[in-house]
Formats: structure tokens, C-alpha cells, sequence
């Protein structure tokens, strides 16, 4: 142990913390604090932290240096890159900080958000509810589909965030409800804890499950418990597209043990595409992406039919149908149903 009176450094320290994760300094550099003779906040600092640590801003640099040359002497900063950052550490001063942990970033965009919604921020966030927000959290839920059919990463990255806007976005009007107020954090440990519950073989030994298919039939069950269902209906978002809720309503009854035959049928319209998504979805294929794909396939033959008669010296919106079908047919083949020259 060293004496309470002995110095534990020589010279001048550098503390670097992040304002963000509020009044938290490294744990190697606690020591260091405790032992400098002097302690300062660097004016880039935010005004909350600065005020933690009750601390002065430091001296004019050759000042402070020549302190440091004769006393432990500490200058906490947040910007690695600052002059009087930059300048100590070239001196030789020891240098303390630590790795931001994953999600660091998301406290900036829920700041950013408390901003643009609250009194001086933007007018028009200011104005949103939930329900005037609806449409953006579905058109951006399509766009992030998109930049995953198309796997392109930057358009990826992008669309995520959109995505993440809508929940930070709704997290912060949520907070202004009088009756029922609640903020992001909450909606954060309501995910943890659900995470946690139904995931008992990673988090606890309770239990011991190898593969997925068993992991998802736990996790219904899971589900159903804790939400204290009374059918096997109950929960489905029937506000989803037709061909995926139909394909969720046959897992479910398929789950439920109910006779496949008891499902719509074959007959009208409605009958025939529930019994097509019903039985894509039973042989383990997601009928609303197989449709997405194929009606996307359709729109590029399309596009391409147009091109090609606009090559040729013609209007697409003139075209008759054997023009059609000729220009059609000059397409390659796309691999699939579509690439069926015959016109059909």
C-alpha cells in the first residue's frame, strides 16, 4: 500500500473523459486525482462536468506547464485533440482515458432529438404526435427493406438511422403524455428485460436449447406467459400487409395444432391467397418477400420493354399488344417466371 501522505505521481497528468456518459472518469485515474496538488478542467469541457468536478480552468500554457514541472498537477479534458491536450502530451505527461462503450453514439442522437423537440428547437418536430408520425415509420421501414433487398450498405447504414429516428422520435413524445409519461430509457429496459426472460439458456442455466427452431417455439411460449394470452391469435399485428399476416396467422395455427384443413381453401380471391401464402409459410418460404421479389423482377422488365421501344423509335405509352410482346420478348432471360418469352 503506498503512504497517504506519499506522492503516487510526478509531473502532469491527462484525464480524458467523455462528457456524454456524464460525470464518469476513468478508474486508473482516480488515484491520480487524488494525489495531483492541483486539478483543472479544460474549457472545453461541458459546463456539468466542469461543475462535478468544481474544478478551474487551467493556466495560460507555459504556467501550467511550469507547475507541472514542480507538482503533480491533473487537467481533465474531453477533446483529445485540443492545443493544451496536444501540448502536454508532447511535455510527457501521463495520459489516462478509457474505451466509450458500444452505443456511446445514441446518447448524441437522443440529445439531438430533446433539442429539436423541446421550445426554441424545430417547429415542425415540435408539432408531431404519434399518430402524425405513423406514415414516416412505415415509409421508413419500407426504405430499409429496399437497401436490404438490394444490399447495399451505405443506403443500409442510412436507412437504420431513419428507422431509429422514428423510435427516438416517438420515445420523446411519449414523455409529454400526462397521463402516462414515459422516455426512451424506459423503452430500453422494457427491451433488455424482455431479452433477457426469453433467453433463460443464455442468461441463467435454467435451461439448455441447441438449436433455433426449438429457441423460437421457446420463445413463444415465453411470450405467451408473460402476456398472459388466451388464444393463439392474440398478438398478430393485423395491420400488416395481407400476404404476410395471412402467412402469420397459419404459423400460428400450424403452432396451435390446429388441422390444416380447417384454413381458408381454395374459392374466392381471399380463400385462394391465403391458402398460397398458408402454404408457403408452412414449407418454411416468406410468400411476402417471394411476392416483393417477383413483382420487383416484373417492374424491371418493364423498365427494360420501355427502353427497348424507346430504342426503336417508339412510345411506350403507344404500344399494342404484340408490340409489347415483341419488345418483351427480345429481354434475356431474368431466370424466373418473368423471363417467360411467350407474353403470358
Amino acid at each position: 500500500m503506498t503512504a497517504a501522505n506519499e506522492p503516487i505521481v510526478d509531473g502532469c497528468a491527462l484525464v480524458l473523459v467523455d462528457d456524454r456518459l456524464g460525470e464518469v472518469v476513468p478508474a486508473a485515474a482516480v488515484p491520480v486525482l487524488r494525489a495531483a496538488v492541483a486539478v483543472y478542467a479544460d474549457a472545453g469541457l461541458a459546463p456539468e462536468t466542469r461543475a462535478a468536478l468544481d474544478a478551474p480552468i487551467p493556466p495560460p500554457l507555459g504556467d501550467l506547464l511550469a507547475q507541472a514541472a514542480r507538482e503533480p498537477v491533473v487537467l481533465v479534458a474531453s477533446d483529445p485533440g485540443s492545443a493544451e491536450v496536444l501540448a502536454l502530451h508532447s511535455a510527457g505527461a501521463q495520459w489516462l482515458g478509457s474505451t466509450a462503450p458500444a452505443g456511446v453514439e445514441l446518447l448524441d442522437a437522443v440529445t439531438v432529438m430533446d433539442r429539436l423537440r423541446s421550445p426554441g428547437g424545430c417547429p415542425w418536430d415540435a408539432e408531431q404526435t404519434h399518430d402524425s408520425l405513423r406514415q414516416y415509420l412505415v415509409e421508413e421501414t419500407y426504405e430499409l427493406l429496399e437497401a436490404l433487398e438490394r444490399r447495399d450498405r451505405t443506403e443500409l447504414r442510412e436507412e437504420l438511422g431513419d428507422v431509429l429516428l422514428q423510435v427516438l422520435f416517438h420515445a420523446r413524445v411519449a414523455t409529454e403524455d400526462s397521463a402516462d409519461p414515459f422516455d426512451v430509457d424506459e423503452v430500453a429496459s422494457k427491451l433488455v428485460s424482455k431479452l433477457v426472460s426469453r433467453h433463460p439458456h443464455v442468461f441463467s442455466e435454467a435451461e439448455n436449447i441447441h438449436d433455433a427452431e426449438s429457441q423460437h417455439l421457446r420463445w413463444e411460449e415465453l411470450k405467451q406467459q408473460e402476456k398472459r394470452r388466451e388464444s393463439s391469435m392474440d398478438g398478430v399485428a393485423t395491420g400488416q400487409p395481407a400476404v404476410a399476416l395471412a402467412a402469420k396467422l397459419a404459423q400460428r395455427a400450424a403452432r396451435a395444432r390446429i388441422p390444416a384443413d380447417l384454413l381458408p381453401q381454395s374459392g374466392s380471391t381471399g380463400n385462394a391467397l391465403f391458402d398460397i401464402a398458408a402454404r408457403a409459410k408452412l414449407d418454411h418460404q416468406d410468400p411476402e418477400d417471394a411476392l416483393r421479389a417477383v413483382a420487383l423482377r416484373f417492374a424491371e422488365r418493364v423498365r427494360a420493354a420501355e427502353s427497348r421501344a424507346r430504342q426503336a423509335g417508339r412510345e411506350p405509352s403507344e404500344l399494342s399488344e404484340t408490340e409489347w410482346r415483341r419488345f418483351w420478348s427480345e429481354l434475356p432471360d431474368s431466370g424466373g417466371p418473368l423471363g417467360d418469352s411467350s407474353g403470358r
